[in-house]
This record gives structure tokens, sequence and C-alpha cells, in this order.
């Protein structure tokens, strides 16, 4: 498996789905709303067309919502798999608030060895592996497919981020806060005293920590492996870690319900 290569295929795939999904962002859309009343735009299913157009190439499984329907009894013998959250934040997306990413990560033997989350909005690019660290690049204005992996690591900078702040910093869900999250924090507050407490949409959460702009982002509420694997990468790479609140191992993939159980990032 050649990481690096699979790396640039995932960026190139998140820039090209980025761009077009800001063409929709920028414009007016319909709403539609899915069995779970979670809200569903032309964004996500387009975004999706152009990530699979990319990842196809490569011959690996791909695991995404729009592919959640796959039998457990077939995708339990994936060695190596895509996992993908086409638009990340709908919500935020839908609220024009700018906080929404593309999200693709490759996992082996349950566990991610890439991570690619682009901000659209920002033109910012998270991206991780084994081999390159984590790296964040901010405002990219030039990008294209004659770039390589090396072209991409030149323009960014390393995880964390040097500027890691000093007060104890807490970031939470911008629309799912719960009661057990909010008893969570104020245990912390007993801990660290006076700390911070941030609210981010989407998968900027785990980035936040990956960065070191905050210490933890505890989620006591529902996600789906999607929502965090190409984050768990990044944060991963960062010498950070997403772990299982109850067991404090590292979170797994490709479970039967693929429903995540609730979790920690932190550094």
């Amino acid at each position: 498996m050649e990481i690096k290569k699979l790396l640039k295929t995932a960026i190139d795939a998140s820039i090209d789905a980025g761009e077009e999904v800001c063409k929709i962002y920028k414009d007016e859309f319909d709403i539609s709303y899915k069995d779970d009343k979670s809200p569903l735009t032309i964004a996500d299913t387009l975004s999706n067309e152009i990530i699979h157009s990319y990842l196809d190439k490569t011959q690996i499984p791909i695991l995404s919502e729009e592919g959640k329907f796959i039998p457990y009894e077939a995708r339990k013998k994936w060695e190596s798999f895509w996992i993908v959250d086409p638009l990340d934040g709908t919500k935020e997306f839908i609220k024009r608030n700018g906080e929404f990413t593309i999200n693709i990560a490759l996992i082996k033997r349950k566990k991610p060895v890439l991570g690619v989350i682009y901000v659209p909005v920002q033109k910012s690019l998270y991206f991780a592996s084994s081999l390159t660290g984590s790296v964040k690049i901010e405002n990219i204005t030039d990008t294209g497919k004659d770039f390589s992996l090396n072209d991409y690591l030149s323009m960014g900078n390393n995880l964390p981020l040097k500027n890691i702040k000093n007060i104890y910093t807490v970031v939470g869900s911008k629309s799912h806060m719960t009661k057990e999250t909010e008893n969570f924090i104020n245990q912390l507050r007993k801990k660290h005293g006076n700390i911070e407490v941030l609210s981010r949409g989407s998968s900027l959460k785990i980035c936040m920590v990956a960065e070191g702009k905050a210490n933890i982002y505890p989620r006591f509420a529902p996600t789906m492996e999607w929502d965090i694997a190409a984050g768990h990468a990044i944060v991963k790479y960062a010498k950070g870690k997403l772990i299982n609140y109850n067991t404090q191992k590292e979170i797994t993939y490709n479970t039967k319900s693929l429903i995540n159980p609730w979790f920690i990032v932190e550094r």
C-alpha cells in the first residue's frame, strides 16, 4: 500500500469536492431530510460523487453514510477501506457559518493510517499519515493535480502548532451539547480551575486539539464512524489521542453498528 500516493489522492479529492460545494454554498439550495430527521443538501450528494470518482480508482472499498447499508458480513472482510464524510456539518452549511468540512480517511486493520480534512470556506487543509505526521495548510490559493505531496508538505505547518494556549481549553459541539458533557466540563473546572470553553462545528473540534488550540474534546452523544475517522488520524499523528471514554482504549472502525461509543479527544 503506497500511503503517500493514497494520501495525495485523498487531498485532491477533498479539495475538488470542497470547491464544488462552495459554489452551492454561495447560492440558493434546497434542503431535504433523512429518516433520522438530519438535513441533506445537493452539496452532500455532489461531494460524495466527486470523492468517489477519485477513490474508486484505488480499488479500495469505500464506506460512507451513503454506503452504510453494505452488509456487515461483507464489510468485516475488509482489511483496508476508505471512510468518507462528504459534508461533515450539514447543519453548519445550512446556517452558512462556514464550519463544515470534507473528511476522508483510510483505515487499515480497524485503525486510521491517513486522514484528510478540507475546510472549503476557510480554504484550510489538514492531512496526516504515519509517514508525514500531521500538517495544516492555511488559505490555500493555488491547488492542482500537478502538485506533488511534497508541494503540499512544503506549504504547511506541522501539528501541533507551537502557540499552544496556557489556559486549559475545552472544545465542544455547536449543535449537540448534552447534559453529560456539561457535567464533564464542570468536573474539569474543579480540576483545572479557570478554563476556557469553545464551540465549533463538524470535525473542526478534533482539529483544534490536534493543533494545540484546545486540550480536550469530550463527546457524549451519538456519532458515526465517518464523523471522526479523518480527525482521528490528524490528532493521532499530531501526538494526541482519540479514545473510548469507557475503555480508555483507542477507537476502532468497521464495527457492526458503525455507531461510535462516547469518546475523548485530548493531548
